[in-house]
Order: C-alpha cells, then sequence, then structure tokens
C-alpha cells in the first residue's frame, strides 16, 4: 500500500479526496499545518506527497522543499487554488513534478498521482527482514519465499510496520494510521488480536514487541 501525503487545512477537500484515495488503495497521511507535516516526515517514509501551498502556519513551497532535501525522489504535487504564472513557477522551482489547480476532478488527479509514480517507480524494492519479505509494489507478503494470505486490516499493519522498518512504533502511530475494511478506525483490543494473528502466519519473531514502547520489524537480518 501506497503512502501518501497530504497536507491541506479544507476539511472538504481532505475528507473527499482522503476517501477517494483510500479506495484506490493509497494510505492517506493528513496534515493540517506545515509544523505537522515536517514533524510527520521525520517519522513516515512516503511515496508522493500533495500539498497544499496557503497554510495557516507556512508555505507549501517550504514544505516541498523540505520534503526533498529528506529524500530528492519523492514525487510531490501542489494541489491549490493559487494559479498564477509566478506561483506555478515557483512551485516547480521548490522542487515540485505536478501542479493541480483547484477547483480539481478527483479522477484527473489520481491519474496525475499514478504518473508521478510511475516516472520514479524503482526496481529491487522489495524488503526483508529475516524470514520475511515484503513487496510494496504487488502489496504481497513472503515467508521463505511463500507468499502468505493476510486480511485486510493484517496487510496495513505489517505493510505500516515494514514502512518504517528499523523503527519502533507505538500503538498509538499504528491506531491513528490503519482502519478496517469499512473505513473505520480501529480500537485497541483488535490492534491485539490482529498483531497475534500476525504473528501466528509470520512467525513470533516476526513483529518485536518493544516494551513499554510498541512494535518494530527488524532491517535486513534475523529478527530477534
Amino acid at each position: 500500500m501506497k503512502q501518501l501525503l497530504l497536507v491541506e487545512d479544507n476539511d472538504m477537500i481532505v475528507k473527499g479526496l482522503s476517501y477517494a484515495l483510500r479506495q484506490e488503495q493509497f494510505q492517506v497521511h493528513v496534515c493540517n499545518t506545515a509544523r505537522e507535516a515536517e514533524n510527520l516526515a521525520g517519522s513516515v517514509v512516503f511515496d508522493i506527497a500533495i500539498l497544499d501551498i496557503g497554510l495557516p502556519d507556512g508555505s507549501g513551497y517550504d514544505i516541498c522543499r523540505y520534503l526533498k532535501s529528506i529524500d530528492s525522489e519523492l514525487p510531490v504535487i501542489f494541489l491549490t487554488a493559487k494559479d498564477e504564472e509566478t506561483d506555478v513557477v515557483t512551485g516547480f522551482d521548490a522542487g515540485a513534478d505536478d501542479y493541480v489547480i483547484k477547483p480539481f476532478r478527483n479522477r484527473e488527479l489520481l491519474s496525475r498521482i499514478n504518473n508521478a509514480l510511475r516516472r520514479y517507480k524503482k526496481g529491487g524494492s522489495m524488503l526483508t527482514s529475516g524470514a520475511l519479505s515484503f513487496d510494496p509494489d504487488q502489496g504481497i507478503v513472503y515467508r521463505d519465499g511463500v507468499e502468505v494470505p493476510l486480511t485486510a486490516l493484517e496487510f496495513r499493519i505489517v505493510s505500516y510496520l515494514f514502512q518504517n522498518q528499523g523503527r519502533t512504533v507505538s500503538r498509538e502511530q499504528i491506531l491513528s494510521r490503519i482502519w478496517d475494511i469499512s473505513g473505520n478506525f480501529v480500537n485497541d483490543n483488535t490492534l491485539t488480536v490482529s498483531i497475534k494473528r500476525i504473528r501466528e502466519k509470520l512467525g513470533p519473531e516476526s513483529v518485536i514487541t518493544v516494551k513499554g514502547l510498541g512494535y518494530r520489524i527488524e532491517k535486513g537480518g534475523t529478527s530477534k
């Protein structure tokens, strides 16, 4: 599942666009301010970012430059009402890959997102941890080379842990990023049961519990 950063302070746009993106199997991370976006960028590996320019505490141009300083190959699309030529030029100069003017059509924006992702697509994106392999492009988890069937919720948890591979993420972080098949946020008990089932399928060493902090999937070699 692709990790998408959406920085937008208009609640109606956020609600409608987030729904459309989730239907296309994007995991949407919403930030309403520049500060939230910069803080989140330090803990989540994004596949693409959609940025408004006018934000309550800053500019989307600055967020774009900051994101590109972390990952120069991160696709960035501006989604804004600013349609002057100088605004568009400033956006591209900041490192944007595309510039979409509001109001916009969801299907057109989704097409532009997919085009940007294709331009940046690289081979060899398989992530490994011990006997486990995760193919984020295909959305498949393998154990010892054999595909392991996971429920939609289990896959979202494993995907989030792999996207933060090597980092410990708290239960609160996981709960804030995942939802069930109906689009509802899951509760703490459901997360506990899901982690247990993931370990049953992938092996007891697959997801590490860091007492008092959260969970982690190790990078590369065998997990302990």
